[in-house]
């Protein structure tokens, strides 16, 4: 099958797991169109049955914003009549959904007619578009999919409480590639690069959006170091970078916190870590948290959206409820006092991180690419 992705080619969750499941579906003998304006960043070589289409946007004096949504669904328009395109899997329902219905309607009136499946993210529905302004457009842009799935069932309860949904949502949760973290361990971590032998490393990956609550991460932190020695590694760029420095330096724990920024090598950082920190304010599925439990790391998280579907209380890790800083610290170093009880989460994590197994979800998405053509 000749497949079109379309989607964020970013560090987020979306761009992860849409560029991971292109690949998984490359190996399985698909053709795989990546539609984007830059190359994924988890897309590191491109072949036989991988292609990047860039979709630039000229700039025009008339316009204040550029029109992406016109420039890609011309793209797409384009690829799929030189490739043959099969189906379109879009990520995100604006603007790629809303981009690939005009795409569809631009090849009907050359007589042809391809699916398209609308995978939901999260931002896409419970921040972006219930905002007024965008909330018909992605009402439209979900039910004019042939297909449409979510990435968690709590996602799935938000779409259907927010729109005026007519179509059904499939639930596929996000995944992990199994074989690359049991295959590519590290034998050498290289620890003592980031501690001390004594000191507990504690770890959080995002962008750095207010979502995330980067502020409660410090904190329950700085809760932590009161009590063990302990260093933080915050992985990640965004807006909420320097609000976390500063508060950093006013706790007197600057020293303790390392900055990374940006990273490609997410899986070696993962292995200096003991813990793991998404006190968010919301997630979808909570992609982070799965990464590092593939990597025996627990986590403490909040309780929110869809982070229990993947974060079992007491098992990989704990759940406290939003914003409780005083809960996640206890439960933190409930897990980091005792050396046995942190090895014992730590074998929970991975556990019950090998029920995502990228192999047990692949095959779903293909019988969903089936669906789409019988709906078409």
């Amino acid at each position: 099958m000749k497949i079109a992705i379309v989607c964020y080619p970013t560090f987020g969750g979306s761009g992860v797991v849409a560029t991971e499941l292109g690949i998984a579906l490359a190996n399985r003998g698909h053709e795989i169109h990546f539609i984007t304006y830059k190359q994924p960043v988890r897309l590191a070589l491109l072949g036989e049955n991988i292609h990047f289409h860039e979709v630039n946007v000229p700039e025009y004096p008339l316009f204040h914003y550029q029109p992406y949504e016109l420039a890609l669904s011309s793209k797409l328009v384009d690829m799929v009549k030189l490739h043959k395109i099969d189906l379109l899997h879009v990520h995100y329902a604006i603007p790629h959904a809303y981009a690939g219905y005009m795409a569809k309607k631009m090849l009907a009136e050359e007589g042809i007619s391809i699916p398209m499946v609308t995978t939901l993210h999260g931002t896409d529905i419970t921040l972006v578009g219930s905002h007024p302004f965008y909330k018909s457009a992605v009402t439209f842009s979900i039910n004019k999919s042939d297909v449409v799935t979510s990435v968690s069932e709590s996602l799935k309860r938000d779409t259907l409480r927010l729109f005026d949904i007519k179509k059904e949502i499939d639930v596929i949760p996000n995944f992990i590639d199994v074989s690359k973290h049991i295959d590519n361990e590290f034998t050498d971590c290289q620890r003592s690069l980031m501690a001390t032998d004594d000191e507990k490393i504690i770890t959080h990956i995002s962008n750095f959006r207010p979502v995330k609550r980067i502020g409660d991460v410090v904190r329950i932190f700085n809760e932590i170091q009161k009590e063990i020695p302990a260093k933080l590694m915050m992985v990640g760029e965004g807006p909420e970078r320097e609000p976390a420095e500063l508060l950093c330096e006013e706790l007197g724990i600057l020293n303790k916190v390392i900055f990374l920024g940006n990273s490609n090598e997410i899986d070696k950082i993962l292995c200096f870590s003991d813990l793991f920190l998404l006190p968010s304010e919301t997630e979808s599925f909570g992609l982070a948290a799965l990464e590092a439990m593939i990597s025996s790391v627990p986590v403490i998280s909040s309780n929110t959206g869809g982070i229990p579907e993947v974060n079992v209380h007491g098992v990989s890790g704990y759940l406290s409820t939003v914003g409780d800083v005083k809960d996640m610290s206890r439960n933190a170093l409930k897990i980091l006092k005792d050396d046995a009880e942190l090895q014992k989460f730590k074998k929970g994590a991975k556990e019950q991180a090998l029920a995502f197994d990228i192999n047990k979800i692949v095959p779903i998405y293909e019988a969903i690419y089936q669906k789409a053509f019988e709906m078409a």
